[in-house]
């Protein structure tokens, strides 16, 4: 179950999730979805937006927008 940071109010945006209801997220829809990860890393995770205030869940995106960027790159031609 997604944690908002301590301290801070949950988005409106994390609200309407834990409701289970839609979001529009950069005008395209938002689905949710499990995936297993390392005990540690998730510890380290959970640290780091406590730390920060940021929520996991947006660190988890930002990561998969990065992956998607490193990996949609077209070879270069020799």
């Amino acid at each position: 179950m997604h944690e908002a940071p301590l301290g801070a109010a949950a988005t409106a945006a994390e609200t309407l999730v834990e409701r289970g209801e839609s979001i529009d997220r950069q005008e395209r829809e938002v689905v949710s979805t499990h995936v297993l990860v390392e005990q540690e890393k998730v510890e380290k995770l959970r640290e780091l937006s406590k730390r920060t205030r940021i929520a996991q869940s947006e660190y988890l995106r930002e990561a998969v927008d990065d992956l998607l960027t490193k990996y949609d790159k077209k070879p270069e031609q020799d």
